[in-house]
C-alpha cells in the first residue's frame, strides 16, 4: 500500500489519558474545596463523575462534546447547591489545563518527529485535548476533533474530514490508533489504510471483523513500517 499521509489518534496512542484526567478531577475537586467548600462537600469526585455520567447519558447530542459535557456538569453542581451561575470558565481552565499535563509515552515524540518530517499528519479524535498546550502542535498539518465536525469516531464524517483537509484519496491514507473500534473499524469502514497501535499485544477481537493492516507494538514500530516500505515518499 502507498501511504501519502496519516491521520492520527492521541489519547492512549500518544500518551495514556487516564492519568490526566484522574489529576485534572483532583484539581477541580482542590479548587471547589478552597473556593466552594459546598459544593465539593455535596459533588465529591465520585459523585461528580457520576453526574457527568448522567449528563452524557440525557445529551445523547452531546455524545460528541466531551468539553460541553463537562462544562454542563459544572452548573448542574452548582444548581444542586442553589448557587445559581457557577464559575465556569474558572473551573474550565483548571480542569482543561491538568487535562493537557500528558506524559507522552516514551517512544511517541522521536516518531512523531521522524514521521511528520516526511508526511503529513492530522490529529484525528474525540477527546478535547490541546496540542498547542501539550507543545506538539508544530507537528501537525491540521487537527479535527469531534466536538468540531459535530461527529466522532468511529463515524466515517469525521475521517472524511480529515481526508478533505489532507487532500489525499482515502486510500493512500493511514489511521494510526489505539482503539479497534474506534480507530481500526471507523476508519476501515471510510475508506483509509489501517494501523493498530497495540501496546498490550492483544489479539484482534474477531467480532470486529477484518483486522487492521497493520498491527504495531508501538509508535517507533510505525515510524520504521514508514521508512522502510515507503521509502519517504
Amino acid at each position: 500500500m502507498r501511504i501519502l499521509a496519516l491521520t492520527l489518534d492521541l489519547d492512549d496512542t500518544l500518551w495514556p489519558v487516564l492519568p490526566a484526567l484522574e489529576c485534572a478531577d483532583r484539581e477541580v475537586d482542590d479548587w471547589l474545596r478552597r473556593h466552594h467548600p459546598e459544593v465539593a462537600t455535596r459533588w465529591p469526585i465520585p459523585a461528580m463523575r457520576q453526574l457527568r455520567a448522567q449528563i452524557a447519558a440525557e445529551r445523547l447530542d452531546l455524545a460528541h462534546d466531551f468539553t460541553t459535557q463537562r462544562q454542563l456538569t459544572m452548573q448542574r453542581a452548582f444548581d444542586a447547591c442553589g448557587l445559581g451561575e457557577a464559575p465556569v470558565e474558572a473551573l474550565w481552565e483548571v480542569y482543561f489545563a491538568a487535562r493537557n499535563r500528558v506524559e507522552l509515552y516514551a517512544d511517541a515524540l522521536p516518531a512523531l518527529e521522524r514521521i511528520t518530517a516526511r508526511w503529513p499528519v492530522a490529529s484525528l479524535t474525540n477527546g478535547n485535548a490541546d496540542l498547542e498546550r501539550i507543545g506538539i502542535h508544530t507537528h501537525f498539518h491540521c487537527h479535527v476533533c469531534a466536538r468540531d465536525t459535530g461527529v466522532g469516531k468511529p463515524d466515517a464524517r469525521i475521517f472524511r474530514e480529515a481526508v478533505q483537509r489532507l487532500g489525499v484519496a482515502p486510500e493512500h491514507i493511514l489511521h494510526v490508533g489505539d482503539d479497534p473500534g474506534l480507530d481500526v473499524c471507523g476508519a476501515r469502514d471510510a475508506g483509509l489504510r489501517t494501523a493498530w497501535i497495540n501496546r498490550d499485544g492483544l489479539p484482534w477481537p474477531r467480532e470486529l471483523g477484518t483486522p487492521p493492516d497493520l498491527d504495531l507494538p508501538d509508535m517507533e514500530a510505525l515510524a520504521d513500517w514508514l521508512e522502510q516500505s515507503q521509502g519517504g515518499l
